[in-house]
């Protein structure tokens, strides 16, 4: 017999967790106890959704279990919104929160999170996979073992589990959850795979769409293969940005908001067939596009089936499960080679001129071209929400897939700031940079400090612009004016980010640029924090969005 908490330590060590994150608070000491005890580290986050966010990136650079851990009330209600980009994201995450005593349920409590209170179970329904909480010892295994499961079988994603304190010290049977080292995939039936096949073997001028379902499947090995197999272009959605070398004979690059002319002027050419791997289709992916360029049939690859058929009102034929495996089997079944109607691929396509600043500060795009000639191709970057990531989508060359990481499904700003930091605590030798904007900053900035305390060397690049720049300049565009998007008061990022201990610079000029990722390339004990000071007036590439 042993104590729930010390259960739960045994069981996170064993499935390979060695750093959790969060805030602490009475409701949690036994199982942050516990944890200690086992040999993982508990990292004190800002907030409990950078903790979140930072548990979010560990997962997802680690290919496992994130856990982010909150007391109750306020504790749990601040873990929501990271809850929410992990569900977006498809990560495995548990989010683990307290509850003051089980056994006083309906008394006066401080910081309740039963129906008394503040519900956190019903809260975190919405925003994970499954969410319950546990009200006795002899239910703990059961709830346990169904929320890892459940997190990490099928299309994975977050659970959250409500433990109140004098639960967590009972003591009951123990036991270690058995996951096994190949976790069941869902595979298309042969009849899906075969018609898609057939689809492909017939159509004139086929076009792949990449998107976020690519990273999580990890399909990019297969996708290039399957490019490269019928000699079909390709282009990403803002969030498959990163799937596809930028630098392939058969990239179009972007399309949607940030999305390349060369994408746009493909599709001019009437394509009749979509190939669309790993995507929703959202409004961000699938924005400018009339509709008399669909095409004429698509297929569509996704592990759910919720959107599907709902974005292009066309002929759809679906191939569900996992994408790696469907793409798999689908090339097994193909012996010959093929090739399509690429015309326009190679051909010269005109593009926008670079502005000229109106002001002394950097335009984006030329930061974006200076960060990338700085950089090693293996760089990884996360890319926070806002306009900065827009003009990285649009202007950022990426010759090796895996090294951009963006989401266009939820968007909750701040949130690449936690993700970079778990990333390079979950793979301290990757070089990790994020990509984030000053209002983004305002947001979760202050999780420097925790990267500062950990010695973790995640690069910080910061465009101030002084404004919510994407909102900024789409209300100006689509009303005429912009109401409460200036901040009065520019942030100062640099010494911002010194005061929590980061090594941090101002940047003005390309120059001063390139020295400032030099300097990054050279800290290894710790955070480095590189603001460049962007023009206010440069427009980003997202006005198509209403």
């Amino acid at each position: 017999m042993k104590k729930v908490a010390e259960i739960i330590a045994e069981n996170l060590k064993n499935m390979g967790v060695r750093h959790v994150f969060g805030v602490p608070g009475k409701a949690v000491v036994p199982l942050m106890l516990n944890l200690e005890d086992a040999g993982i580290k508990f990292n004190l986050a800002r907030h409990e959704g950078g903790a979140g966010y930072i548990a979010s990136g560990y997962s997802l650079m680690n290919n496992s279990i994130g856990v982010a851990i909150g007391t109750s009330g306020p504790g749990g209600t601040n873990l929501l919104t990271a809850a929410a980009q992990a569900k977006a994201w498809h990560l495995p995450v548990v989010f683990i929160t307290g509850q003051p005593s089980v056994k006083g349920i309906g008394n006066p409590f401080g910081q309740d999170s039963t129906p008394f209170g503040t519900d956190l179970v019903k809260m975190f329904e919405p925003v994970t996979k499954y969410s319950a909480r546990i009200d006795r010892a002899e239910s703990f295994k059961n709830h346990f073992t169904h929320a890892i499961k459940t997190a990490l079988f099928g299309v994975k994603g977050p659970v959250h589990l409500s433990i109140p304190a004098d639960v967590l010290l009972e003591e009951t049977e123990s036991f270690i959850l058995e996951i096994p080292n190949e976790l069941p995939h869902v595979v298309a039936t042969p009849n899906m795979l075969q018609k898609a096949l057939d689809c492909i073997l017939s159509a004139k001028r086929p076009v792949i769409i990449l998107g976020k379902g690519v990273h999580s499947s990890k399909a990019y090995e297969e996708v290039i293969r399957f490019a490269e197999t019928f000699h079909i272009p390709v282009m990403t959605t803002p969030g498959g940005k990163g799937t596809f070398p930028t630098t392939h004979p058969l990239s179009l690059d972007g399309f949607g908001l940030g999305g390349s002319t060369k994408s746009t002027e493909f599709l001019k050419k009437q394509c009749d067939l979509m190939i669309v791997l790993g995507s929703k289709l959202s409004d961000m992916s699938f924005v400018g596009i009339d509709p008399s360029l669909y095409p004429n049939k698509v297929i569509h690859f996704d592990y759910d089936h919720t959107f599907i058929g709902k974005s292009i009102p066309v002929e759809t034929h679906y191939v569900l499960g996992d994408l790696k495996n469907n793409l798999d089997c689908l090339l097994a079944s193909f012996k010959g080679n093929l090739k399509h109607d690429t015309t326009l691929l190679h051909e010269h396509v005109e593009m926008d001129a670079l502005n000229t600043s109106s002001s002394d500060r950097l335009l984006a795009k030329e930061v974006i071209g200076a960060i990338r000639k700085a950089l090693p191709e293996d760089t990884v970057f996360f890319g926070d929400d806002g306009s900065h990531s827009f003009f990285a989508i649009q202007n950022l060359q990426l010759p090796k897939p895996a090294t951009f990481y963006f989401d266009d499904v939820f968007g909750a700003m701040g949130h690449a700031i936690g993700f970079s930091i778990g990333a390079k605590i979950g793979n301290p030798d990757k070089n990790i940079v994020c990509l984030t904007g000053d209002g983004c900053f305002f947001m979760h900035g202050n999780e420097i400090s925790t990267a500062a305390d950990n010695h973790v060397a995640t690069k910080f690049i910061v465009l101030n612009n002084g404004r919510l720049d994407m909102v900024d300049k789409g209300m100006s565009k689509n009303v005429g004016k912009a109401v409460g998007t200036l901040f009065k008061n520019e942030l100062n990022v640099k010494q911002f980010s010194e005061a929590m201990g980061a090594l941090a610079f101002r940047c003005w000029t390309i120059d001063e640029l390139q020295t400032a990722l030099q300097e990054a390339l050279n800290h290894s004990t710790g955070p480095t924090v590189i603001e460049v000071m962007v023009d206010q007036e440069e427009i980003p590439p997202t006005l198509m969005r209403g």
